[in-house]
């Protein structure tokens, strides 16, 4: 079980001891490990600091289990939405003074109130869902084996995923992985990703790259920033299409490719 990430955007808070309103924080957090979030003090540190005064100094905790993770509000009178963005409008509302309250989604934003025009939020990616081998489930005995890469075909990263697959699987060639903003560009249509920015499509590459298909890409300095994202997306399609995790059906879950080029290369295909 590969745990959960938590992604708090840049300029929401900080982490325990950073600057309020700084750069993005990232945690990575395993069975049984806990992230507490709130506006946080000296008596008080927390992990994610969320910059809001209407925002309790202890708002919350996180805590990782086997196969999902739990939100407890220490709030005294707010409630807390948790979102799945990848679903139809669909939410929890954690009320106030709830304990370990469990959350289905594979894929969470975790909305708090403030007194100002915008929420707080971040996002949660949680543990791997685990699924039964279909030829064994009418086996009463042992244990059943689970997938490998367990993908969800409904979600938004499946869909940036075969964007960027593509390209080789229609010229069946080495061609160039789609960048982000072509990847952006090409989901732009889709019923779910029209406002889909390139800072959500970084995000869903990394969660592909280092969660999902658990790829341990090189250590580089900041000068190699762009080289180390173009080597994982070089290798998040290669792994993709060994496997056959993304194949020609998938193809169709994109939006109908338009203009003469998009019609050149579907007859190609």
């Amino acid at each position: 079980m590969s745990g959960v990430v938590v992604h708090l955007p840049r300029g929401t808070g900080g982490a325990d001891g950073g600057e309020p309103g700084g750069d993005a924080v990232t945690l990575r957090l395993g069975p049984g490990e806990v992230a507490r979030f709130g506006r946080g003090s000296a008596a008080v540190p927390v992990e994610l600091v969320l910059d809001d005064p209407a925002i309790s100094r202890l708002a919350g905790e996180i805590r990782v289990t086997q196969d999902h993770w739990q939100l407890t509000n220490y709030s005294a009178g707010h409630s807390y939405l948790v979102e799945n963005p990848e679903g139809a409008g669909e939410y929890l509302r954690i009320p106030p003074r709830r304990v370990g309250a469990p959350i289905p989604f594979e894929f969470s934003r975790v909305v708090l109130p403030t007194r100002g025009d915008a929420t707080v939020s971040f996002q949660v990616f949680a543990p791997d869902h685990v699924f039964l081998d279909p030829e064994a489930m009418d086996v009463p005995w042992g244990n059943s084996t689970v997938t490998a890469y367990s993908l969800d075909e409904t979600a938004t990263y499946f869909l940036v995923l075969v964007a960027l697959c593509e390209p080789r699987l229609r010229d069946q060639s080495r061609v160039a992985v789609p960048t982000t903003p072509q990847i952006v560009e090409r989901l732009r249509e889709h019923v779910t990703c029209g406002t889909l920015t390139a800072r959500a499509v970084s995000s869903h590459i990394d969660y592909l790259a280092e969660e999902k298909l658990r790829i341990a890409g090189p250590a580089t300095g900041e000068s190699g920033k762009g080289d180390r994202r173009n080597g994982k997306r070089e290798e998040i399609v290669g792994l993709a299409l060994r496997f056959g995790l993304v194949r020609e059906e998938h193809l169709a879950l994109l939006p109908p490719l338009t203009g003469v080029g998009g019609r050149e290369r579907q007859g190609a295909s």
